[in-house]
C-alpha cells in the first residue's frame, strides 16, 4: 500500500493581537514552525503584522472577530447588537448566549464581516486566501449562513471546519472546556452542508482542541497526526461528503490537514488586545509554551520522517 502525501498547514491565529504575539508568529514562520497566519484586523497590532506579512511573505487569512473587542465598521460603533453594555463584543460565551437569545441581527453581523474584509484588504493589498471565525464564532447557527454568503461574495474558497477525529477520547481536557469543544464540535457538523451548498473548501483534517495552550507537546501532536491520519486511511474524513482537498486516484492521495496553533511571547498589559486590552490567555505562559512546542527540531524531524509537507492554503 502507497504511504498517503501528507499536506500540513499550520496556522498561526490572532496575528495582530499584539507586538509581542507578532514577533512569535514570525519567529515560528521563519523557523518552519508555521506556515500560515490568521490576522485579527481589530487587533492593536494588525497594521504592523500586515506589513510584516508583506516583509516576510507570510502567507495570510482573515480570523474575522465578532466576540472580542471593538467592530471595525463605523457604523456599528455606536449602537449595534454586536455590542454589551460597555460598547464591546459580547466575548466568547456571551456572543453565543446572546445569539441564543435572538439578540443579534445578522444584518449586522454581515455589515461587520464584510467591513473586516474590506480592512485586510486594505492592510494587506488583498482579499484573504482563506477565512476563519475567531474562537469558532463562523460555525454558529445563523452565522454560518451569514458567514458563508459573504465568503462567496468575496470569492473565497477556504475556510475552517473545527471537526477533530479524535477529540473523545483526549481524557486530558477538563470537563468544562471539553463540553466547550463538544459544542464546537456540533456546530461544525451542522455548518458542513451549509458551507458546502456555497462552494466552500476544507481541509480533510482539523487538528488544534485537544493540543492547544497547556495541552501542546511534542507527542500530543504526533499522537494527533498518526491518529487521524490512521482514521482518514481507514474511511473518509468528515468533510470528504463536502468539498475536501484530497485528490485521490489509483496512482497516489494527497491528504491535507490544518493545524490550529496559538504561539507567541506573552501580551504584556496594557499593550494588545482588540479594543479592551488583552485577555488571560494572551497573558499566559501557554503562549510562549506553544510557540517552543512547534519551534522543537524533534517536530521538525518527525514531519520529514512521515514525509508531511508544511503549506498554506493558497498551495492548496
Amino acid at each position: 500500500m502507497l504511504q498517503d502525501r501528507v499536506k500540513l498547514i499550520v496556522t498561526g491565529d490572532d496575528f495582530g493581537y499584539c507586538p509581542r504575539r507578532n514577533q512569535g508568529i514570525v519567529e515560528c514562520f521563519l523557523a518552519g514552525a508555521v506556515s500560515n497566519v490568521s490576522l485579527l484586523v481589530n487587533g492593536s497590532a494588525a497594521t504592523d503584522a500586515a506589513q510584516l506579512a508583506r516583509r516576510h511573505n507570510i502567507p495570510i487569512g482573515l480570523h474575522a472577530n465578532l466576540s472580542e473587542g471593538s467592530p471595525v465598521c463605523e457604523v456599528l460603533k455606536k449602537n449595534s447588537s454586536l455590542l454589551n453594555e460597555d460598547g464591546f463584543f459580547h466575548g466568547k460565551m456571551g456572543f453565543r448566549m446572546a445569539l441564543a437569545k435572538g439578540l443579534l441581527k445578522m444584518s449586522e453581523v454581515k455589515q461587520e464581516l464584510m467591513a473586516q474584509l474590506d480592512l485586510f484588504r486594505e492592510l494587506t493589498g488583498h482579499i484573504p486566501h482563506h477565512m476563519d471565525g475567531h474562537q469558532h464564532v463562523h460555525v454558529l447557527p445563523e452565522v454560518r449562513h451569514v458567514f458563508a454568503q459573504v465568503l462567496e461574495e468575496y470569492g473565497i474558497k477556504y475556510t475552517r471546519v473545527p471537526i477533530e477525529p479524535g477529540l473523545h477520547s483526549c481524557d486530558w481536557i477538563e470537563p468544562p472546556l471539553m463540553d466547550f469543544y463538544l459544542g464546537v464540535e456540533q456546530d461544525s457538523f451542522n455548518t458542513v452542508n451549509v458551507f458546502t451548498r456555497h462552494g466552500i473548501r476544507w481541509p480533510d483534517i482539523y487538528i488544534g482542541l485537544s493540543t492547544m495552550g497547556k495541552n501542546m507537546s511534542i507527542n500530543n501532536i504526533q499522537s494527533a497526526i498518526n491518529t487521524v491520519l490512521t482514521a482518514f486511511t481507514a474511511k473518509k474524513s468528515p468533510s470528504a461528503d463536502a468539498k475536501p482537498f484530497s485528490h485521490q486516484d489509483e496512482q497516489s492521495r494527497t491528504v491535507t490537514i490544518e493545524l490550529m496553533v496559538h504561539p507567541g511571547y506573552p501580551s504584556i498589559p496594557p499593550v494588545g488586545g482588540c479594543g479592551e486590552g488583552p485577555d488571560d490567555f494572551s497573558q499566559s505562559w501557554e503562549r510562549l509554551h506553544e510557540l517552543q512546542t512547534l519551534m522543537n527540531p524533534e517536530l521538525q524531524s518527525y514531519y520529514k520522517t512521515r514525509n508531511i509537507e508544511l503549506c498554506a492554503f493558497k498551495d492548496l
